[in-house]
């Protein structure tokens, strides 16, 4: 500023004029890449992460240090160059020297970058690739004397655009944060503040091209096909950075909603309310990110001069035609909307349809993903749940039953049941978890070996496994101090006849008798004949 309004201030000569106005030009120019430069280094540069330190880079980060000197250089290079070349005519030089001039300056800048390329720190790249790329920055610098500066600013793009970009974007971010914005309007905020950031970064890019290549309709009026190339390109450019602009938004704000859903807490319709948010809104991104690109792509081909009402129509008719070929996927679609509507389950709810059955982890559009509790995942379309089962709703009732011998004092059961119950109510473990104690309904029957005894537990859904559990040990403690037995079927066994005894008789008989042997073979004992005849056979027989 001093610079400029010492220049303003005093009554130049012409020529000198001509030379303060342009090496002024080129200082200021300078100085603005070179801030740039230090702020990207410093911001979001090799090893910074996205805090600002307020520190010379030349005497924190020698990767800093380094891009800082060549970046300083590479600028210096370029805006003298220009300074010095747009001044020679003035001075009486012909166009050949000055064109000699450009290319020593141009040289340099070429010297520079293959320098860049084999000393830059960070990433070690084999030799391969370092000469590859200094063989793509010849043939970059060749494009340029040949006037080529289209495909100059093209090849020149490919290679800084992406680290400029990165780099303005935690530039940005880092701003964003120090402002320190919060709530839905602040996440909103600091991602457009990001993504404008680079969008600006990209805008000035191609229209820094669009000004080297001339693209404009009054130089290519002669050509209509070139007009609606260069202006489709250009609105196609334009449609992508708001389209991404949009869904990178939406995205950051369905996240920061998604967060304070899962730590939600508070009262039970709170925790119903974020349960569902928690499973309506990953459905809601995908669909917004569905109809954000095909916004974007109608807009790109009307752009391109394509008229999109025949497509609207052809599309709806494309849609009904994939509607009847593809029944079963629609079926999947509505079901899972209807479900959603009904509130019929949400994201960590445990829940049972048929054959499946687990805890709900995530959604799309036409299917949900079961996690069963022995670890395996069921991905179950929509139309296939019919009828569920959720079992994480509001509370659950687990009625058991308990067999006793007909020797028991129903009463004393009874009495000793509810203390159990009492106790585990009492119990800070259970307590927050229990909504009416354990109880004796009443002798539910009388089985063929036992008093059947109902119980009832009601608690929260998916905590009385554990309670259950635990009541069942000390119904046995208790029980067992009080002298309350268990009934367990039994099975008494007794036989008494005289085909018994005879069975009894000969297998004492088998058991004494010795077996003859000879050298060659052993032969069966052979019962005596006290023991043959009809009716001892005939006795044995009954006795098998």
């Amino acid at each position: 500023m001093a610079s400029v309004g010492s220049f303003l201030a005093f009554e130049w000569p012409p020529l000198l004029r001509k030379v303060v106005l342009t090496l002024l030009l080129a200082f200021i120019a300078f100085r603005f890449v070179y801030t740039i430069a230090r702020l990207l280094v410093a911001f979001g540069g090799a090893g910074s992460g996205s805090s600002y330190q307020p520190v010379p880079v030349a005497e924190t980060d020698a990767a800093g240090r380094f891009w800082l000197r060549r970046v300083s250089l590479s600028a210096g290079f370029l805006l003298i160059g220009w300074a010095v070349v747009s001044l020679m005519p003035s001075f009486g030089f012909s166009i050949d020297v000055a064109r000699l001039a450009s290319l020593a300056f141009g040289f340099g800048i070429l010297a520079i970058a293959i320098e860049t390329v084999w000393r830059r720190p960070g990433k070690i790249t084999s030799p391969v690739v370092r000469s590859l790329l200094s063989l793509y920055l010849i043939v970059l610098w060749l494009a340029w004397v040949a006037g080529l500066f289209g495909l100059l600013f093209i090849g020149i793009y490919s290679l800084v655009l992406p680290a400029l970009t990165r780099g303005v974007g935690r530039v940005a971010q880092v701003f964003a944060n120090r402002v320190q914005l919060t709530g839905a309007l602040g996440v909103m905020l600091n991602s457009m503040m990001v993504r404008s950031a680079r969008a600006l970064v990209i805008a000035a890019a191609v229209a820094w091209l669009a000004y080297v290549w001339r693209f404009s309709a009054a130089a290519l009026a002669g050509s209509e096909i070139g007009i609606i190339v260069i202006n489709g390109v250009l609105n196609t450019i334009v449609v992508l950075l708001v389209a991404d602009l949009l869904w990178q938004s939406s995205k950051a704000l369905i996240a920061y909603r998604m967060d304070l859903a899962e730590h939600a807490g508070g009262t039970e319709d709170q925790v119903a309310r974020s349960g569902r948010l928690r499973t309506l809104l990953p459905i809601f991104r995908n669909t917004l990110a569905v109809f954000i690109c095909a916004v974007a792509v109608l807009a790109i081909l009307s752009g391109l001069g394509v008229q999109i009402a025949p497509l609207i129509a052809g599309a709806g008719i494309f849609g009904v035609a994939i509607g009847f070929g593809s029944q079963t996927l629609v079926k999947d679609v509505l079901s899972g909307v209807f479900y959603m509507l009904d509130d019929a389950f949400r994201i960590g709810e445990y829940i049972q349809s048929g054959s499946y059955k687990g805890t709900v982890e995530s959604f799309s559009l036409r299917s949900v993903r079961l996690r069963h509790h022995r670890g395996p995942i069921f991905t179950v379309p929509f139309g296939e749940l019919g009828a569920v089962q959720n079992l994480s709703r509001d509370w659950v009732i687990d009625k058991m039953t308990l067999n006793v011998t007909y020797d028991t004092d129903v009463e004393l059961a009874r009495k000793l049941i509810k203390k159990v119950g009492q106790e585990l109510a009492a119990d800070p473990e259970f307590a927050a978890d229990t909504l009416q104690p354990l109880k004796m309904q009443g002798v539910d029957s009388f089985g063929d070996f036992a008093i059947v005894l109902r119980l009832k537990l009601m608690t929260k859904p998916g905590t009385q496994f554990a309670i259950k559990r635990r009541a069942f040990m000390m119904i046995k403690k208790a029980f067992d101090e009080n002298g309350v037995k268990i009934a367990v079927p039994t099975v008494h066994v007794e036989g008494s006849g005289e085909p018994a005894t005879a069975a009894h008789q000969l297998e004492q008989v088998v058991k004494k008798a010795p077996m003859t042997e000879s050298a060659e073979t052993c032969q069966p004992y052979k019962a005596p004949q006290a023991l043959k005849g009809p009716k001892h056979i005939e006795t044995i027989d009954e006795a098998q």
